[in-house]
């Protein structure tokens, strides 16, 4: 099982990113990359790991783990007008080719950040295999080293994102609630599908 696994979801995760960091280095590339190489790969791990459990178990939990992560940062973006948000819209744009405001824009955009979600769980599964329920604390370092990369590239000058402390601090926190997340959903996916 967990051969199966890790063969179907290493290959997905990097092409899941790969979208959005051709993007940062080859602009116009998400365009192309993302229905010809990203949709198949996508549409490959359903149908390889649809009957995988813990395939499953990771979609599902990393599916919950974003819910929560989006959830603990609308304060953020309400009250303390943070742009957290404002990059679905421009995932959307990157993928159709189309202006940020365009509604077709907002949908692609917020289903490609779920997407990296439910890929990022599925992946979290690839490195524990079933062994969720004592080693969901993986899916913790997993978040935080997700986020520590993501910061090294040039997303938040691409975003238009200042790199404030405040921005770091939220993000990285947001991530860390995502992880605590992903790994007891996991958790409590695996014990209840005993």
């Amino acid at each position: 099982r967990l051969r199966t696994v890790t063969g179907v979801q290493t290959c997905a995760l990097p092409i899941s990113i790969a979208c959005l960091l051709l993007e940062f280095y080859v602009p116009g590339t998400m365009r192309w990359f993302t229905p010809c190489v990203f949709g198949p790969a996508s549409i490959g791990l359903v149908a390889l790991g649809w009957r995988d459990r813990s395939v499953c178990i990771g979609a599902a939990a990393g599916l919950a783990a974003t819910v929560a992560y989006d959830v603990f940062r609308v304060p953020f973006v309400v009250w303390a007008g943070m742009p957290l948000f404002k990059v679905f819209p421009q995932f959307g744009a990157m993928i159709l080719g189309g202006p940020a405001s365009a509604p077709a824009a907002h949908v692609a955009g917020w289903i490609y950040h779920f997407s990296n979600g439910i890929t990022f769980g599925v992946m979290y599964a690839a490195l524990v295999g079933m062994a969720f329920r004592r080693r969901w604390p993986v899916a913790v370092v997993f978040a935080m080293g997700l986020e520590a990369a993501m910061l090294l590239t040039p997303y938040t000058s691409r975003f238009g994102i200042g790199l404030t402390a405040k921005f770091v601090a939220v993000t990285l926190t947001a991530h860390l609630v995502f992880g605590v997340t992903m790994g007891l959903t996991g958790k409590w996916l695996a014990r209840e599908t005993d």
